[in-house]
Order: structure tokens, then C-alpha cells, then sequence
């Protein structure tokens, strides 16, 4: 899992640690010791905090990138997390030997997976600004974006025989209301479509690109240049009319768009090449062997 970047992550926990605060109070002894967060006896400061929030899965981190408000939950959850510790401990639960066991267990995987990390990470300075380019270079196509249409649509709902005679004749009546020079395509969405969603916005869908756009659609907007209207589509859930709002010609997206997110893939690219070359060369160092005859019997649960 891809750590959040350092200064994000500092950045994050700085704007939101007045709202954990007035979630739960602390003196200002506390607050001056970086006491972020309080639960009884039971503290948690900055650096907690943020260690905590490196632990979490990338959406987890990406929601919080997005909204840091909700860092508050955050610190509630984690608050949480640590009275049921709390709570474990005093139960001495981490002493039953069964659990012991599987402790041990989760330690040793944590402690294995962190050691491949530590040595699979690839140098400070990969990749250089020329391997990035070459990169670039080498897979142009994969940064290519297609042509793309702005869309607003007035979509009127026949899912079965007994609604076609009646989404006809109210598909007539929008193109009466459309046909007028000063008609507002907007205006008429809003009245008539039956996809409230986009209707409250004038009937606009957004940007799609060719691709995105169902077949029947794509090829009525295809020769439709911006501002015009299509005549009536039909498909299977109803009757489409679409205006096209703008378009976008086919591009590619550039170097320094697409940079960052460049970078990352090779050095996770690096990373796992050098997470197999390291394990490979420990196999050879110390070669296995397996008693398939034991082996084969793992599984089998006794009669």
C-alpha cells in the first residue's frame, strides 16, 4: 500500500485537529503536549494519529485527501480501536495460548512484509526525469484521450407495450416545444425528462468520451456539431434526445499531466522486481524441499 504523501498527511491533521478537539475536549496542558484526542484516559497524539492514517487502505486515504473533515471519525474510530485494546489487556486475552499463537503468527507475517518493503524499495532518486520521459515516450498510446461530447439529454421512460403509446406522444410533444428557434433545451429538460438526476440540471450528463456513450447514441451525435439537437432515439429503456453542449477533439494527454502518476507505477514496477529478485535469490541460496507425500495429506481431515 502506497503511503500518503508526508506533507498531505501533515497537512490533513493540522486542519482537522481543531474539529477532533471540540469533539472531544482537551486541557490546554494537553493540547500543548500534541494530545489531539481524548477518550477517558486514553490519548492519542499527532504522531499516532498519523501513523494510524498510514495504516488505512488508499481509498480510506483518498477519501480523507478529499475531505479532511472527516479525519474527526477517524480519531473517534481509532479512539475506539484502542479501548477495546485497553479492554483486551486487562482481560490479560492476549495470554490464552490460542491467541498467543495466532499473535505470533500475525507479528511474523507484519514483520516478514515489512522487511520485503524495506528492502524491495527502490533509490530516493528512481526514476530520474529521463527515465520518466522515456517511459512517456514508449507508451504515448496509453495516454491517449478520445474525442469527447458534452451531453445534455431529455430521456422519456417505455420499458413495456403499455407505456409506448404514451412516451410516443409525449416524445412528439417535446419535439414541439424543441422545434421554436428561441427554444431552451435546458428549460424543457427540466419539465419533461424522467431522469430527475440530470434533469435538475438542464438534462446535462457531462463529459463522456466515445466510448462511454451507448451505441445507439454515440452514432446519432457523432455528425452533430455543438449546440445541436438529435431527433429521437429509441433503445430499450425509452426515448433519448440528446443535445451536444460541446466536444473535445481526440488529444494526449501530456508529460506533465500524467507525471506523477507515472512516476509512481515505475517505482512500483521496481519495487515488485525487486521483491521477486530478492526472494528468488534467497530460494537459491537455500534451495526447498518438499515432502509431497506429507503434503498431499495436509488437507485431509481425519475419519
Amino acid at each position: 500500500m502506497k503511503a500518503m504523501n508526508e506533507g498531505l498527511l501533515r497537512g490533513l491533521i493540522a486542519a482537522a485537529t481543531a474539529a477532533v478537539l471540540t469533539a472531544a475536549p482537551c486541557s490546554r496542558a494537553a493540547a500543548a503536549a500534541d494530545v489531539v484526542a481524548r477518550a477517558g484516559a486514553t490519548e492519542i497524539t499527532r504522531e499516532e494519529l498519523r501513523a494510524y492514517v498510514e495504516s488505512l487502505g488508499a481509498q480510506e486515504q483518498a477519501a480523507l485527501a478529499k475531505d479532511p473533515a472527516l479525519l474527526a471519525q477517524v480519531a473517534r474510530t481509532y479512539l475506539a480501536r484502542r479501548a477495546v485494546l485497553k479492554e483486551a489487556r486487562l482481560r490479560k486475552w492476549d495470554e490464552d495460548p490460542a491467541v498467543k499463537a495466532q499473535l505470533d503468527r500475525i507479528r511474523d507475517q507484519a514483520l516478514t512484509e515489512l522487511y520485503l518493503q524495506s528492502v524491495s524499495k527502490p533509490p530516493e532518486g528512481y526514476p530520474s526525469a529521463a527515465e520518466v520521459q522515456a517511459a512517456y515516450d514508449a507508451n504515448k498510446k496509453a495516454f491517449d484521450v478520445p474525442k469527447q461530447y458534452r451531453l445534455a439529454q431529455i430521456f422519456i421512460a417505455a420499458r413495456d407495450e403499455k407505456d409506448a403509446d404514451r412516451a410516443r406522444k409525449r416524445v412528439d410533444e417535446v419535439v414541439r416545444k424543441l422545434k421554436p428557434k428561441a427554444a431552451d433545451f435546458g428549460e424543457v429538460a427540466r419539465a419533461e425528462s424522467d431522469e430527475k438526476e440530470a434533469a435538475a440540471r438542464g438534462g446535462e450528463i457531462g463529459w463522456l468520451t466515445e466510448s462511454q456513450i451507448v451505441p445507439g447514441i454515440r452514432s446519432a451525435v457523432a455528425g452533430l456539431s455543438p449546440g445541436a439537437v438529435s431527433d429521437p432515439i429509441h433503445l430499450d429503456d425509452g426515448w433519448h434526445i440528446v443535445k451536444v453542449l460541446d466536444t473535445r477533439a481526440p488529444s494526449t494527454r501530456p508529460l506533465s499531466e500524467v507525471r506523477e502518476a507515472l512516476s509512481a507505477q515505475l517505482r512500483g514496477e521496481r519495487a515488485r522486481a525487486n521483491r521477486q529478485a530478492y526472494l528468488s535469490k534467497l530460494v537459491d541460496q537455500n534451495p526447498p524441499a518438499i515432502n509431497e507425500l506429507a503434503l498431499s495429506n495436509l488437507l485431509s481431515r481425519p475419519q
